[in-house]
Formats: C-alpha cells, sequence, structure tokens
C-alpha cells in the first residue's frame, strides 16, 4: 500500500504526456510502449488492474483460425504473426499448444475440408509450429480415450499458444515494465470526467479506498476501458466511428479432465467452437458467446447447464460432470467492434476479435476498441504510432519494449539458481521446478527472490497448503505488486481462487500469515472481506 499510496502522491504534483482510462490488456501494453519509448504516462483503473475482461479470457494466444469460416485472411495473418512473436518474446510464458479437435457426424463441414483449412492457416501463420495432423476415429479414441468417438467422423490436429500462468498475471506484467520505466500507475482510481484546456486534458479523479478526489494533467487522454470504452466517451463528449457490442463468455473450471497437456475442440449442439483447456490439475472448460447489454455479467444456471451439457455429451467419463464438480467459474464480457451507426451487423456469432483505433487529433483523444491478448504487441505499437502523430515526442522510439530479459540475465539467474541448489527446495505437490516457475513470474526480478532464499532458507517454503507460492513471492508482491483487497492477489497476481475452492483456501495453514505480509494489520479484514464477497 506504500508504493499506491506513493503513486499517487506523484499523479496530484506533475502534468504527464499521456494519461490512460483502464488497466487491461490494452491499458497495460500502451503504457508499457509509451512509457518505455521516453513518455511520461498515467495509468489508472477504477478496479484492479485487469480486473475487467482481460481476467476472463481462455488463457489462449491463437490466431483466430474461426475467423477464415468468414474469409478475413488479413485479420488471422495479423494474428498468427503476433502469436508467433509472443512465443518468440516470452518463451517461458507463452508456450505451443497442441488443439485436439474431434468432428461428429451432420457437422457442417467434411472433416477433411477442415484439415486443408489447418494447413492453410499453418501457412498463413510462416509454418511456426508443428504442422497438423489428420485424426480418425479409432486414432481419437486411442490418444484420447475420454473423448466419446461414437458419432465421430474424424477430427484433426492443429497448434496455436497457451499462456502458462493465468491472462491477468500476463497484463499485470506489462504494468510492471511500465512502472519499472517511468511510468505512474495505480488501481482503484476512478475517471469521473475531463475536460480541455489549452492543450491539456484536466481529469477528475476519484480514489476508491480513501473517497478522496484530485485531478490528472495530460495532454493525450487515452481511453482503454474495455468494455466501458463507449460509457467514457459519453461522458467526455467524444464522438467515434467505432463502438462496441458486448458477448459473454463463461468457462467452468473442474478437475483434470485429460492427463494430455493439449486443448480438446468440439464444436458445441449450436455449432460453436468450445474447448477443454488444461490448467494444471485442473480443466478449464467454455466457452458461451451470448449477446448482452450490460459489462456486468455473471454465470446463470442456464449459462453452466449450456457447458456441462455439452463437455457430457462428448466426453466418456466415469459419471457425468455435474454443478457440484465446478471449482471456480471465469465470467466476463468480450468488446466486439462494429461502426458506429451500423445496427444490422452480420451474424453477431460471427464478429470477430479484432482492434480498432479512433483518434480526434484536434483534441488529444485516443480510443481503443475491441481485440483481445494475442494482438496485445500490435496495440502498443499502433498506440506508440498515434500518440506521436498527435505530437508527443518518443525519446527512444525504436526501443523494443516487450519480452523477457536478455538471454544473458537468464542464464546468471538460472546459474545462481543451480548453484545454490534451488530446485531441490520445490515443494512436493509442485507441477515444476521452482526455478523455472519463478523466472517465468518474475523474470530478471526473480534474482532478488534467490537473495531472500540464500539469506534465509524457509522464505522457499510454501506458505499457502495447496498453493505453489513461496514466502518470498508474498514479500515481493507486498512490495511490488500494489495489492490493495485479497482478491488480487488469490485472482489476479495468482490463479489460486480458479483451481482452489473457496473452502479449501479459507481453511489453508499460512493464509493469515500471507495476509499479515500482504496487508500487515489490515489482514483479518481483508480475510473477512474477501469471503463476505465470495458468500455473496
Amino acid at each position: 500500500m506504500k508504493y499506491r499510496a506513493s503513486n499517487l502522491q506523484r499523479l496530484r504534483n506533475r502534468s504527464f504526456d499521456v494519461l490512460i482510462v483502464g488497466g487491461g490488456i490494452n491499458g497495460a501494453v500502451a503504457a508499457a510502449a509509451l512509457s518505455a519509448r521516453g513518455a511520461s504516462v498515467a495509468l489508472i483503473d477504477r478496479g484492479d488492474f485487469a480486473g475487467g475482461t482481460s481476467q476472463h479470457s481462455s488463457n489462449l494466444a491463437w490466431g483466430g483460425i474461426k475467423y477464415m469460416e468468414t474469409w478475413e485472411f488479413p485479420l488471422v495473418r495479423a494474428l498468427c504473426m503476433s502469436r508467433n512473436r509472443l512465443i518468440r518474446s516470452y518463451p517461458s510464458t507463452v508456450q505451443e499448444m497442441r488443439f485436439y479437435t474431434t468432428i461428429e457426424r451432420g457437422f457442417r463441414w467434411h472433416p477433411f475440408m477442415l484439415y486443408m483449412g489447418t494447413w492453410l492457416y499453418w501457412l498463413i501463420g510462416n509454418g511456426f509450429t508443428r504442422m497438423p495432423r489428420l485424426l480418425g476415429p479409432k486414432r481419437i479414441a486411442a490418444e484420447e480415450p475420454k473423448v466419446d468417438t461414437s458419432n465421430a467422423v474424424g477430427g484433426f490436429e492443429y497448434s496455436d499458444a497457451y499462456l502458462h500462468d493465468n491472462d491477468a498475471r500476463f497484463v499485470f506484467n506489462f504494468v510492471r515494465s511500465a512502472l519499472s520505466r517511468g511510468c505512474i500507475a495505480t488501481n482503484y482510481v476512478s475517471f469521473s470526467g475531463a475536460t480541455r484546456q489549452d492543450g491539456h486534458w484536466q481529469a477528475r479523479a476519484h480514489d476508491e479506498i480513501s473517497g478522496e478526489d484530485f485531478a490528472i494533467s495530460a495532454k493525450v487522454l487515452i481511453n482503454a476501458a474495455g468494455p466501458w470504452v463507449d460509457q467514457l466517451n459519453g461522458v467526455t463528449g467524444q464522438t467515434t466511428e467505432h463502438r462496441h457490442v458486448l458477448s459473454k463468455g463463461i468457462h467452468l473450471i473442474v478437475d483434470r479432465i485429460s492427463p494430455h497437456r493439449r486443448v480438446l475442440t468440439f464444436f458445441a449442439d449450436d455449432g460453436r467452437l468450445f474447448f477443454a483447456i488444461p490448467m494444471g490439475n485442473r480443466t478449464c472448460i467454455g466457452t458461451t458467446d451470448t449477446k448482452v447489454d450490460s459489462a456486468n455479467v455473471r454465470v446463470t444456471d442456464e449459462d453452466r447447464d449450456f457447458v456441462l451439457d455439452n463437455i457430457n455429451k462428448r466426453l466418456q467419463l466415469d459419471r457425468p460432470l455435474t454443478p457440484d464438480d465446478v471449482i471456480a467459474t471465469r465470467c466476463g464480457v468480450r468488446p466486439l467492434v462494429v461502426k458506429g451507426g451500423d445496427q444490422n451487423f452480420d451474424d453477431f456469432l460471427q464478429l470477430s476479435r479484432k482492434h480498432a483505433v479512433d483518434v480526434d487529433g484536434e483534441r488529444g483523444h485516443i480510443s481503443i476498441f475491441g481485440g483481445k491478448l494475442t494482438d496485445c504487441i500490435n496495440v502498443g505499437e499502433e498506440i506508440c504510432e498515434e500518440v506521436q502523430a498527435l505530437g508527443v515526442a518518443l525519446s527512444h522510439a525504436d526501443f523494443r519494449w516487450y519480452g523477457e530479459p536478455p538471454d544473458e540475465v537468464r542464464d546468471e539467474f538460472f546459474h545462481q539458481a543451480e548453484l545454490m541448489n534451488l530446485d531441490s527446495l520445490t515443494a512436493a505437490e509442485s507441477s515444476e521446478p521452482l526455478s523455472t516457475r519463478l523466472w517465468r513470474r518474475y523474470g530478471a526480478h526473480a534474482i532478488g527472490l534467490l537473495e531472500n532464499i540464500r539469506e534465509d532458507p524457509r522464505e522457499a517454503e510454501v506458505l499457502i497448503k495447496g498453493t505453489e507460492y513461496i514466502r518470498c513471492e508474498l514479500r515481493q508482491a507486498a512490495r511490488r505488486e500494489m495489492i490493495v483487497k485479497l482478491e488480487d492477489f488469490l485472482r489476479r497476481r495468482s490463479k489460486i481462487a480458479l483451481v482452489e475452492r473457496p473452502e479449501v483456501i479459507r481453511n489453508a495453514p499460512g493464509l493469515i500469515e500471507a495476509c499479515e505480509i500482504l496487508f500487515k494489520d489490515q489482514a483479518q479484514a481483508r480475510i473477512d472481506e474477501y469471503f463476505a464477497q465470495d458468500a455473496g
């Protein structure tokens, strides 16, 4: 909280080149790119960073193979190139994953035609991933016995990419990168409006924790509020070419369905893509696409039944999955871009996750519409170009602002880890060596964690039983990750709340100590707040 308080104070005492409203993936990459290239940047979000759409994704970085059916080849090409760049730039975090697709009798396309489509998809992506495979029902039954092939006519396997950690953690690391390069970012600060005076925006902000109101001055205002972009543009009187329609998507997390590290892909009863995605010792299944009018959504009984019915029909389980098997849920809206005056856009379910950037050069205002995690680097690059065109000088315009630290930093970390035999301290229930996990989550900052463990080996002890988080990670989070509420840690900086039931977390040995590290004398109050919210 000291870090957050310091940033709040610095928001008041200076004028910025750019103020970004919204700390989801679009706002986070805009902040990271602009800060690294020399702009002075402020970033605020009315909730926690990645607290909206960005915490409800499928954890996939994919090139949009389904958009080939609507002939959006330029979009597929751009997404595939961005996916490839993410895999190259974040080898510890964004990794190639095989998608194993089963086709049932009566589907609108024959499996061989779809298989040929995967080859075209592979070629559009420059052959960057492993080659596709054609699957017959017998091969599917042999390789994935859990898949019910009684009505299958075949299938295919192809590659896209997967986030090893959760999506919100990936987004926060862009915020962390921006902070390291001079950005002043704060969560739980809402935007209540702004006026343009003498070439600057005078924005009105409200600290949701203290209740204090204050002003922020900036040359350029970027609206990166995700599903709330249109609402914020209404507050500032901004007219744009594009607008959003909203689609609700849900996922259910259950115990692991298949021992294999691949995404099982089906087509639901209504023809939509449907996934069973590995998540450690859990499986994330979904999703739905339901048109909604508001960004405030929840999982309904109908949503839950749709997902469970479809997965039960397509798998051969010892017993059907029921609502009691659901460990956690994801439910969020995807902002889909349409032209502002278009009331008769094509089939809602065929709308893509493309992004659009509207610029008002006269007022120094930028709105970011749509987008998805796969496209994040493209968004960051485009925003830098637009901000520079608005007259903000970027002193390091060619600086590479994304990616893991250089190889020599990685090699030094793993060399130190090997010398101190770090991996011998890996918890028995861990899914990977401790050194690998610390590097993936913290990059160059993981070297400081090694020093903590050298000074006191107890810093490598798992603090919350049933999770992989060790004591020094909690101290790092308390110092550097601007955690205000327990949900910020359990749901977004980590994925504990996605893979453990609330009652398991509540009764976990070490929870109190973890919260004392994070919140000091407010520990019990934050625990009570979290579980009261969960019960509600």
